[in-house]
């Protein structure tokens, strides 16, 4: 089974099942139908000719590269309009050195009633990485997930959680270091653009090579010295699973950080896991969960609520622009709640497991983004009460048919998710039922815990704990607007989408 964006020389596979498309070039989008009202080209004409070519390539240039950003866009942005309403000045592609740099100037300006950008959620990939990214897990880095408190300064940067066998966890970094420096940058404090750029160069390492930080741990008075290699590493997107102890015994706590496709197989286990332990309830801990493949989000949201309450009912449907870009059926824009195995990391067609719970206890925050809403989204809609417990969400409805061409492959948001009851306007994030603060001084899946202490006090007094929160719950500044003068460390994309494939 390829992923929506597996390409290799002379073969290009459509971000939509190719049962549905049959794109002129493979990298159309709107196929051959042009808007007459645009004064553009088909995308299909343009597709793949590229001023480098690949083996499967056209000789092309970097002209044609842009041609083909711009016509794409409006065969398929969400926002089109808005991107047509631009000033001449900036839709003029010969002020722009390269696709990319066009692409990035293609989105709406519009703002979304809390006053943030309506498309905060536009960005590229070398085609190669994000196969790699999203296929298998594989990505550079020491093992870490870095929670951005503060992404301006003075910045907050702490150690959310550690992969197992990872340069990480060898070099004893754990839940609730902060980094303080890296590679000799004061991360708190330099409002310099070279010294953003090195802290994200070595927070976010997209190559291998080695890093020094600076971090202090837990309890520690001083902080200590680290070098870490970033190296190829495949995460553990499902972690700590188990039920908690006595007097929880019957509440499952499962922790999952990642929709990548080899997240599908243990989840699946981790189902039958807290299946035959019995459990009555269920905290699920996506509070750093950006997001991924939409269809291990339903997979998983029918594995919590059973079959009960959600045969035949939907998951989410996609709504594109006027165009209808895709040309594609209600059915073809639905996601169902999957049964059955989507052949992401196990064979294809596997009945799954199920708890059948009425309700869900969800632990979520600024990090929890785009498909791990569309899991609060999905079983909101078919009446499953969803306490949210943490921060506001990040507020993503929206998602993508990553598209290659020319070996970079484009994300612009062509579709928002509403759920069965056509419910998504959620721009602004979900709010929490019981804000709580993250607390980094336990270990994730401990009862003490701030978030999962808060979700145990609510499940068993039907209130929130007025203790759980001291206000930067509802305010995690990394979610703030950039000022002027100030610099911002800048999370990969990759961790706040939702995907699609072809079936």
């Amino acid at each position: 089974m390829l992923s929506s964006n597996q390409w290799s020389r002379g073969v290009c596979v459509s971000a939509v099942a190719a049962s549905v498309l049959a794109l002129n070039g493979c990298g159309g989008g709107g196929g051959d139908a042009v808007d007459p009202s645009s004064g553009l080209v088909a995308s299909s004409s343009v597709a793949q000719h590229c001023a480098a070519p690949r083996a499967s390539d056209v000789q092309g240039t970097t002209a044609d590269e842009k041609s083909w950003v711009r016509s794409w866009t409006d065969e398929t942005y969400l926002w089109y309009s808005d991107v047509r309403a631009l000033s001449a000045t900036t839709l003029d592609a010969t002020r722009y050195a390269t696709a990319v740099a066009y692409f990035d100037a293609l989105k709406s300006s519009q703002t979304t009633a809390s006053g943030k950008a309506r498309d905060q959620f536009h960005f590229t990939y070398d085609t190669p990485v994000w196969v790699a990214l999203s296929q298998s897990g594989v990505s550079y880095g020491y093992g870490f997930e870095v929670d951005l408190v503060a992404a301006t300064p003075p910045r907050k940067a702490v150690i959310a959680y550690t992969d197992p066998g990872t340069p990480a966890t060898l070099n004893s970094i754990a839940r609730g270091a902060q980094v303080l420096k890296v590679d000799g940058v004061d991360l708190v404090n330099d409002n310099t653009q070279a010294g953003v750029n090195t802290l994200n160069a070595g927070l976010f390492p997209t190559a291998a090579g080695t890093h020094t930080f600076s971090v202090l741990d837990v309890g520690a008075s001083t902080p200590r010295n680290v070098s870490l290699t970033a190296a190829s590493l495949i995460s553990t997107p499902v972690q700590n699973v188990k039920t908690l102890p006595t007097p929880y015994q019957n509440v499952g706590y499962l922790q999952f950080n990642d929709h990548i496709a080899t997240a599908e197989a243990p989840l699946i286990a981790a189902i039958n896991q807290l299946k035959t332990a019995g459990v009555t309830d269920l905290v699920l801990d996506i509070r750093y969960n950006g997001g991924g493949y939409l269809d291990i989000a339903a997979e998983l949201a029918y594995m919590i609520a059973g079959p009960t309450l959600t045969n035949g009912k939907t998951f989410e449907v996609q709504n594109f622009n006027d165009k209808n870009p895709f040309q594609l059926t209600l059915a073809q824009r639905t996601t169902p709640f999957y049964s059955t195995s989507q052949g992401f990391s196990t064979a294809t067609g596997q009945t799954l497991p199920y708890l059948g719970l009425s309700r869900v206890f969800v632990l979520a925050g600024a990090g929890t983004c785009s498909a791990s809403e569309a899991i609060v989204n999905g079983l909101r809609g078919v009446g499953v009460t969803v306490s949210l417990v943490g921060a506001t969400t990040c507020g993503k409805p929206y998602g993508f048919y990553p598209q290659d061409n020319c070996n970079t492959t484009y994300f612009a948001i062509q579709f928002q998710g509403v759920n069965q009851i056509g419910f998504g306007d959620y721009a602004d994030g979900f709010a929490p039922t019981c804000p709580a603060d993250d607390d980094y001084n336990h270990a994730l899946g401990d009862p003490a815990e701030g978030r999962l202490a808060a979700a145990l006090y609510l499940r068993a007094n039907g209130v929130c704990d007025p203790s759980a929160s001291s206000g930067i719950a509802t305010a995690q500044r990394a979610r703030l607007p950039v000022a002027a003068g100030e610099t911002a460390l800048t999370r990969p994309a990759l961790r706040e989408n939702r995907f699609y494939r072809a079936q």
